[in-house]
């Protein structure tokens, strides 16, 4: 399991990521069309917090979607 450094994430990756968790907590991935509408970011904004959040391990794709990846940090929901 990579160590995530919750610090190295913008506000906005934050709000992505806390989209992606909300949805999670059902069992469902998340597409990115549906993070847009969720945060109210443009769809490029969105895209690019996805593949960072991906590359730190925090998000992982699945299927047309994203789901939580492996953290050491707790999530609230």
């Amino acid at each position: 399991m990579k160590d995530h450094d919750v610090q190295a994430m913008s506000d906005a990756d934050l709000h992505v990521y806390e989209a992606v968790a909300a949805r999670a907590t059902a069992g469902e991935s998340t597409d990115p069309d549906t993070v847009t509408r969720l945060t109210g970011f443009t769809d490029p904004g969105v895209r690019r917090s996805l593949a960072k959040l991906v590359a730190l391990g925090a998000l992982v794709p699945s299927g047309d979607g994203y789901r939580l990846g492996e953290h050491t940090f707790g999530v609230d929901y």
